[in-house]
This record gives C-alpha cells, structure tokens and sequence, in this order.
C-alpha cells in the first residue's frame, strides 16, 4: 500500500468540485471569481496563491461553514520560512474575527521564530482594533508585548496603549491594574496619542477616586496641550504647514480638561483655593486661536462648568448662602443636577442644613438617575444614593436610609466599585437594628452575589 496522501488546500477544493460536479466555468458563476484566475489557482505552474476572501467565496459556493479549511491556508501565507504580509495579516484577521485560534497559534508561533514578524502580529491587531473589534485585537497586542525586547519600539508602546484603553469598560480594580502597566510608557506615545492617553489617565484616576494621580495626570496634560498649541501658532505666524496632531478631539478639549481635572483634584483634597485658581483657568476660553465649530461648543460648555464648579467649591467652604442661586442654575442646565445634588447633599450632611424641599424640587429628575450609561455619571449616581443615605441617617429616616444603602450596593454590584461597596456594608450593619426583614433579606442576597463573583 503506498503511503497517506497529505491533504492540502487544493486537493481538498478539487475533492468537493468532483463532489458537486462542478467544473471551473461553474465555480466562477457561484462565487464570482474570474474564471482565468480560478485556473491559475489551480493548475498554474506554481499556482497561483489565492486569498483568503477568495478561500471564504469557495467555502459558500461549496455549502461549508465559515473558517472551511483554514488550518490548511498557511501554506498560501508561507514559503521557506516566508510569510507573504499581503496574505497572512488579513487570514490572522479573519481567524480572530471567526474565533480559530488553532489557527492563530500555530501562525502566530511560525512567525515569531522571527523576530521581525512581531510587525505583522501588530499589524493584524491594529486591523482588527480599527474595525471596533476590541476584545478580538487584544490577544494579538499581548503578543507583541510579550516577545518585543525593545521597550521603545512604536508598535510595543502602541500595543500597551492599546491595552490600557480596554480596561476602560473593566472593574476599579482591573482598571487601576491597567494605569500602572501603562504609565511607564505614556510618554514614549507620538504627540497626538499622549494628549488622548493623559486624558483618559486622568479620568479612570478621577472613577478610583486618586486624587493626586488625577492632579499629576492633569498637569502633564495641560503641559502637553499648551505645547502643542503654541507650537502651532507659531507655525501658522510663519506661514508653515500646520502639524497639529490629529486626535480624538480638538485641541481646546485637551487644554480645557488639563484646568478642570486639576481643579476637581485638588477640591476632593480640600484645597479649595488652589481649586478656584484652576477653575477660573477655564472658565473662558474664547482666547483661544485654534477653534473649529466643534471648538465652539467646548468653549460654551466649560464656561457653564466653571460656573458649575465654582458653586460647588463655595458650597463646600460651608457658603451655604450661594444655593439659592446654584439652585437656579441647576434648573437651566439639567445635566449639572446629579452632580450638583451630590454636593448639596455633602454640604448639607457637613454643615448641617436642611434639604428636604431641594429633593422635592429636583424628584422627577432623580427618579430619572439610573438611566444614564455614563461611567462617569454611574460614579456621580453612586456618590448621591450613599450621601442621601447618610442624610437620612442624621434625620432619623432609618428605614428611608436602609432603602437608599440598598440601591448603593446594587449600583456598586453593577461598577464593580469595592471600596463604595465596603463603606456600604458597613453603614448598614450600623444601622441594622433598625432594619426589616424584606431589607435584611436583599442586603444578605446581594452580599451573596458579589461573593460569588470574587
């Protein structure tokens, strides 16, 4: 008996072409294939390589599932230790987006027998992260960082950029996990990508409540802007072509969030002066020469959170005197309400003064406050439950404020928040003897759950 026939792609094809019946001419009409370049594929000497959307129109034409002899497509990808970049990014792509990581392995261990192919690996991550396809990139950027020895190469300090942007969606402890991997690296990024990664440094510190992260990260970002920015009018003084850096957002954004991160960093340290220092830094910004339309709203929008954030630094001095007119404020401008009940219930539980009639005032919208996404107005959402809780407390509203502790711990459930969660557990075992036992009953089935979930 002669020995096992090896299977390969061609022989595989040509075995379900006999199947069917079908002849060169019919595989062209079913999948829209040239029919000169069919031939080619299959009887040129050497054939011709084909791609892998062409392999993916075969598998239809031949009634398979997506992903139909994938393990055996290398060997279009790969001659005498050869990788055709053209061919192999995008079947690694289409592997990750059809979920072969047999396929990816075995690839992706050939290639990395050369050091130089790691490129290639972040090349398909990048596709794949370009396409929204976050958590499919991910395995392919942990590659890179995994076997690229020079720490300062673009596609390594890309590749943990990336990373670090992931975690955005994760729990506190995933995300503070994530900023100390990344921060060695923040300013080895090329210009445009350091201003978005000191701004998302700056906001994922401010959801972890670190306050002198939030500050230093915020400086730095402020710096860069500045930078930027004066660089560019010089140019533009001298008639040179701009290079202003393409990011996420315009300019002004950047400059703007440097002042006002900082300002909520040192008010949540308590130094309200400095705080009214950096609010006041941008509180206007019509100075400002690099302005498109989208810049014109920016301006608008941190004049009223100026205004915003000077009430709430005054009412945290005790000038408890400002709420008639912070209350007005908050009336036209409904998204300044969660965050500005948060604070009214902090002053009013520090300086002693009732709020009784600014809840009945605003209860539509707190009836309202659990529909918004935003993680950043989950945390507010979060703050404000805990805060009426300890209100009520003080009032003697101790079933109220069971309730209110009990909402808390499910949004904390929801954020992942530990530390919110454990200052919760413990407001309610102080307050147990005054609890039901419907309200025990959930506080026990919820402890429960995040349990489990550790």
């Amino acid at each position: 008996m002669g020995g096992m026939i090896r299977r390969s792609l061609r022989s595989e094809i040509e075995k379900n072409m006999k199947l069917k019946g079908f002849t060169i001419s019919k595989l062209s009409e079913l999948t829209g294939i040239n029919s000169g370049t069919l031939s080619t594929i299959f009887n040129g000497k050497p054939p011709r390589p084909m791609t892998i959307r062409q392999l993916d129109q075969l598998a239809i034409a031949f009634g398979h599932e997506p992903g139909w002899l994938y393990e055996l497509y290398p060997e279009e990808c790969i001659t005498e230790d050869k990788f055709s970049r053209p061919r192999v990014i995008p079947y690694l792509t289409r592997c990750a987006e059809l979920d072969r990581q047999d396929c990816i392995r075995e690839t992706a261990s050939r290639l990395l027998e050369n050091p130089k192919n790691i490129k290639i690996l972040f090349s398909v991550a990048e596709q794949l992260f370009e396409k929204g396809k976050w958590k499919e990139s991910l395995p392919f950027y942990l590659l890179v960082i995994d076997n690229e020895k020079d720490s300062y190469a673009n596609h390594f300090v890309m590749s943990q950029y990336r990373l670090f942007r992931a975690a955005e969606g994760m729990n506190a402890e995933e995300k503070f996990k994530a900023v100390i991997r990344f921060e060695p690296y923040r300013r080895r990024l090329p210009e445009n990508h350091q201003l978005d990664a000191l701004l998302h440094l700056a906001k994922i510190c401010y959801t972890l409540r670190r306050w002198e992260d939030v500050g230093k990260y915020a400086d730095e970002l402020r710096e860069l802007a500045t930078i930027v920015y004066e660089d560019e009018l010089r140019r533009r003084r001298i008639n040179k072509p701009s290079e202003l850096p393409k990011t996420e957002r315009p300019l002004i954004l950047y400059y703007g969030q440097g002042y006002l991160l900082k300002a909520v960093a040192l008010k949540n340290m308590g130094k309200y002066e400095e705080a009214k220092l950096y609010t006041n830094g941008y509180a206007d910004l019509s100075w400002f020469e690099i302005r498109d339309p989208e810049s014109e709203a920016e301006v608008e929008k941190y004049r009223l959170w100026a205004l915003a954030n000077s009430y709430t630094l005054s009412m945290a001095m005790g000038n408890i005197e400002v709420l008639p007119n912070y209350l007005a404020f908050l009336s036209q401008n409904p998204k300044e309400i969660l965050p500005g009940l948060v604070t009214i219930i902090k002053a009013a539980n520090e300086f002693d003064f009732p709020i009784e009639s600014v809840l009945e005032r605003f209860s539509e919208d707190i009836e309202g406050f659990g529909n918004d996404e935003g993680v950043i107005e989950k945390t507010h959402h979060l703050h404000f439950r805990y805060h009426l809780a300890v209100y009520l407390f003080k009032k003697g509203k101790y079933s109220e404020g069971l309730d209110e502790i009990l909402r808390c711990l499910a949004l904390t459930n929801a954020s992942k928040d530990f530390d919110y969660f454990k200052s919760c557990i413990g407001l309610f075992w102080s307050h147990l003897r005054h609890a039901s036992d419907v309200q025990k009953t959930i506080f026990q089935r919820v402890v429960d759950e995040r349990s489990e979930e550790r």
